[in-house]
């Protein structure tokens, strides 16, 4: 309740004519403030007249007046500039830590926006309750949403970038080698891939790169997959031999169960596929990152992903020692569509940003907006809801809409949501 009120303040979604303080002195709200996020009022550096004076200072927000007191602000005295309590129930008057009495005002809405709200966010993370709400905001309201969200879903993924560049000291080969990895996860495994490629390091299989027989080891024997097959296949007994082996040398620590999932998953999804794909970009020397600095257009990334599995996997989805009919090549034209949106993008965003590179970050943003938008059941749905999905760009937006916004019930800070309740509130 209390960030509702929160949210009607900041929007001054009020009804104007209700605006008193308890003691009837008309309230005109000239500038509501600064929403604070850390300790201290709700809102900072507002100004306001009451009555035929001006104000200027904070605000603070209560369910109750009582409240108040329950929170100790009459003798915090980060809370003397406090210059207008606002609060849905009058049940107690409040001071300042000096004595002195705040002003404070009822918070009147109508009946229909708690229920709005209810309405709009108990469902928002199984459905889409603003479904009809797509279908009369105007197209420049909503794509200039759907631009802004798409570059947040940029920037987020830069950040975790960014983190792992500063794990690995500046090491950008190294931070595109795990972006790689957690992305072969394809979601349903990124996490277990992500692990595994911390578990190791770039430098460890730098050592070995001329030996495609022990980077798979290294990979294999780290993610546990080796540990689930019996005897009785030789290229299993070489991995195991060549991992007790380095893992010896490298002090490796065996890994606890990764938690990967193969259920309801086809069999050239399964991770098996996905590990020995990530270590034949890794035969030879990993130079991932300086061939995506280098790719200058969409056609030119996808060939860093191209190519066939050969040996053991040209000819096997698992480790089972029977022969099965897998396809050889690695990946399909879908899946390295995924890689360009998850590490191509991203990693040659980040690297313009750091670099300041305009043309760079420019790049990144046209590869998105050339490839066809992603199949999805995300897209799909604001599809369905009459949203024009023509781009990857216009995609990822979307999904940054549904992940970020609906499934974290954040309607309130989404503005189709915040449309639907500025309506309400005045209803």
């Amino acid at each position: 309740m209390e960030r509702l009120m929160q949210y009607v303040w900041q929007h001054r979604l009020w009804p104007v004519k209700d605006m008193f303080t308890v003691d009837g002195h008309r309230v005109h709200v000239i500038d509501p403030g600064c929403l604070n996020h850390d300790s201290g009022p709700d809102f900072f550096n507002a100004k306001i007249r009451i009555g035929d004076e001006m104000w200027a200072g904070d605000v603070e927000i209560h369910v109750r007046a009582s409240d108040w007191h329950r929170h100790g602000h009459d003798g915090d005295k980060a809370y003397d500039s406090v210059i207008l309590h606002v609060v849905s129930k009058d049940d107690a008057p409040v001071r300042r830590s000096d004595g002195n009495v705040i002003p404070q005002m009822k918070m009147s809405c109508s009946p229909s926006f708690n229920e709005s709200y209810r309405r709009l966010v108990a469902s928002a993370a199984d459905d889409l309750p603003c479904h009809e709400e797509f279908k009369t905001i105007d197209n420049v309201r909503l794509y200039s949403w759907l631009d802004n969200l798409a570059y947040e879903r940029l920037y987020n993924k830069s950040e975790r970038i960014n983190r792992y560049l500063s794990r690995f000291s500046g090491d950008w080969e190294s931070t595109c080698y795990v972006t790689l990895a957690r992305a072969l996860g394809f979601g349903v495994n990124s996490e277990p891939f992500e692990r595994l490629a911390l578990s190791v390091p770039l430098r460890f299989v730098g050592k070995h790169s001329d030996s495609a027989l022990s980077i798979e080891a290294l990979l294999f024997g780290q993610s546990g997959l080796l540990d689930e097959v019996g005897d009785g296949d030789s290229y299993v007994e070489l991995l195991k031999k060549e991992y007790d082996y380095l893992a010896r040398k490298f002090s490796l620590e065996r890994q606890p169960r990764l938690g990967w999932k193969m259920s309801r998953m086809r069999p050239a999804n399964f991770p098996h596929r996905r590990i020995a794909f990530l270590a034949a970009m890794l035969f030879g020397g990993f130079r991932l990152m300086s061939r995506i600095v280098d790719a200058g257009n969409l056609a030119q990334a996808y060939k860093l992903f191209e190519g066939e599995l050969v040996g053991y996997w040209a000819s096997h989805y698992t480790f089972n020692g029977s022969l099965e009919a897998a396809r050889s090549v690695a990946l399909s034209r879908g899946s390295i569509t995924v890689l360009i949106i998850n590490v191509v993008v991203p990693l040659l965003y980040a690297y313009g940003l750091s670099l300041d590179d305009k043309s760079m970050t420019d790049r990144a943003v046209a590869m998105l907006q050339e490839m066809k938008p992603e199949s999805n059941s995300v897209v799909a749905m604001f599809v369905g809801a009459g949203v024009k999905c023509d781009d990857a760009f216009t995609s990822q937006a979307l999904i940054q809409l549904r992940r970020e916004y609906c499934e974290a019930r954040k309607c309130l800070y989404c503005r189709v949501g915040h449309r639907m309740l500025s309506r309400s509130v005045k209803a």
